[in-house]
């Protein structure tokens, strides 16, 4: 059957959705964003799943437990893992201490907020961070299949504190937190962060 405009739309709206979400969705989920019906996505999954294997891409889809994800072809590892080592070896970027921090200040963080928060998809730092022990997963009480982002023991050892209240500047970056998600007009805040 040939694929239609909207097909293809909708296969590359599900590419995207999967790229920067970076987690396994459910497929109950990826309907209601994409505002379609069950059968349909898994209809959408299977098609993104025949071009990605048609293709020379570097990635693929798996499935399992009405979950997807986007991940890379095994075929690539080599090149990942060259990559991952090369990271290791190196100091933080600041894009890892950024998130580092976030994690630490906000803890327990869900990745989806700290995305938010960041603005970015933070899959391939916390990869790395998780291989350094900076930071761990913990169940969330709230949501069953769901995990929190935490600083790890080692790092709070590290840093000679016992808890994220020891941090810097907490008390402040706490309330901005709190502000923020309240809703309160940002360019009030803009100036605060600025100070801290």
């Amino acid at each position: 059957m040939e694929e239609t405009n909207f097909d293809n739309q909708k296969i590359a709206e599900l590419e995207a959705l999967l790229f920067a979400y970076g987690e396994p969705l459910d497929i109950k989920k990826i309907a209601k964003v994409l505002n379609l019906e069950s059968k349909d996505v898994v209809d959408l999954i299977n098609k993104l799943q025949n071009k990605l294997a048609e293709t020379n891409r570097g990635l693929d889809l798996i499935s399992q437990n009405n979950q997807v994800q986007l991940v890379t072809k095994p075929a690539f590892s080599k090149t990942i893992e060259s990559l991952i080592k090369e990271e290791l070896n190196e100091t933080l970027t600041p894009a890892a201490l950024e998130t580092l921090s976030l994690i630490s200040y906000f803890e327990p963080i869900s990745k989806s907020k700290l995305d938010y928060l960041r603005g970015v998809n933070t899959s391939f730092i916390l990869r790395n961070l998780f291989i350094r022990g900076l930071v761990e997963k913990i169940d969330d009480p709230n949501k069953k299949n769901h995990y929190l982002l935490t600083s790890s023991f080692e790092l709070k050892k590290y840093l000679g504190i016992t808890k994220k209240e020891d941090l810097p500047n907490w008390t402040e970056l706490d309330a901005l937190l709190k502000r923020f998600e309240s809703g309160e007009n940002q360019e009030q805040l803009n100036p605060e962060v600025q100070q801290l």
